[in-house]
């Protein structure tokens, strides 16, 4: 299993964007460091909480502050850009990074970035946008010959070469045919996970639950065998709430003061409660709303704890779930005293993740034999 970074990223909306950029740059330089594979950057532009409309202006940043580890969006709302414009953007960021750009895309499940561009999620025409957006984007980097084309949402026209210098379309990605893809998908029963399992492409989830997330595979592996594919569990990236302390109480403790706590409070379970999701978070349906705190779900929902918890709830998840390639850990802000956090990647890259594996190994040799 590999260890991945995901920065929503989560800041209290009163942080100065400037010091909120540093404090995620700070954790990328740690999670290259430490032997993190991989590091993805959320889009939001109406979500207070998740303040960056840009990830590709992160991604340029902190390609300047590492060498190996690879970067991407996740997810690069497609719905919310003309495809015309990704392709060159996401070419040039690729070539920017020397070819270790991931691209993960998505349809935006935000309801007021909906508003905003005037999209009626509603009908589902953000998941149509996005796959149209997406077989645009390929078509522009692989078709070498002029075209027009006319979608249900977008238009593209690749310009053939015009006057003296005028080359017409020029900009492909440096990693050929394209960078990786993952598509992230959220429902149990998840039409895009559904498409992404049906054309190869990697699924990134977020883990609302183990039941939510062994649906989530499902889709895909449904998706994949409707085309006639085997989907493959080690593409598949899982998003988690992960930190890890000499023991269990200290965990809950570091994550209550720091910034975890403070987005769940007032953020997350808020609005997991207003629009009727929080029933994935509880262990037993007759709880109330009201039971389901930061501390619990940090508790029951979370990969928190001493190295022996977590690795014990990996190994849960592993056979819940039936398997994944990577755990990517969710990056907070706790800027304010980082040492918690700056230990718990280190107890998760050095310890947790060595122990998950080889268990895992140990498993996968007694099946062999």
């Amino acid at each position: 299993m590999r260890l991945g970074l995901f920065l929503n990223p989560g800041h209290n909306p009163g942080k100065p964007t400037v010091d909120a950029v540093a404090w995620d740059l700070e954790l990328v330089r740690w999670a290259e460091e430490l032997g993190y594979g991989e590091v993805w950057i959320g889009e939001h532009l109406t979500v207070p909480w998740e303040s960056c409309p840009a990830p590709d202006l992160f991604i340029a940043q902190a390609l300047r502050e590492t060498t190996r580890i690879r970067i991407g969006p996740a997810s690069l709302n497609l719905p919310l850009h003309h495809p015309a414009l990704v392709a060159h953007r996401i070419a040039y960021l690729d070539r920017l990074s020397g070819g270790r750009l991931n691209l993960g895309i998505g349809a935006s499940g935000t309801a007021t970035d909906w508003r905003l561009f005037g999209i009626d999620g509603a009908a589902g025409d953000h998941r149509k946008m996005m796959w149209e957006s997406l077989d645009a984007v390929l078509r522009l980097w692989t078709d070498p010959e002029p075209y027009e084309w006319q979608g249900e949402f977008w238009s593209v026209n690749k310009p053939e070469s015009m006057f003296d210098g005028l080359m017409g379309f020029h900009m492909t990605p440096l990693q050929g045919p394209h960078p990786p893809i993952s598509v992230s998908g959220l429902s149990p029963e998840s039409p895009t996970l559904r498409e992404c399992g049906a054309r190869g492409f990697a699924p990134l989830t977020l883990a609302f639950g183990l039941e939510y997330l062994a649906g989530q595979w499902a889709s895909v592996a449904a998706g994949a065998a409707s085309a006639g594919r085997v989907a493959n569990r080690d593409d598949w990236g899982i998003v988690w709430d992960v930190f890890v302390a000499e023991t269990d109480d200290d965990a809950i403790r570091a994550c209550l003061d720091g910034g975890l706590g403070a987005y769940l409070d007032k953020f997350w379970l808020p609005l997991v409660k207003q629009v009727g999701l929080v029933a994935m978070y509880k262990s037993d349906p007759a709880m109330s709303d009201t039971e389901v705190t930061a501390e619990y779900f940090l508790r029951h929902c979370a990969l928190v704890g001493s190295v022996d918890t977590v690795a014990d709830k990996i190994a849960a998840a592993v056979d819940a779930t039936g398997g994944f390639g990577t755990l990517i850990q969710i990056g907070h802000d706790h800027a304010a005293d980082p040492g918690p956090m700056r230990a718990s990647m280190e107890l998760l890259a050095r310890e947790v993740m060595p122990r998950v594996n080889k268990n895992t190994d140990r498993k996968e040799s007694t099946i062999v034999l």
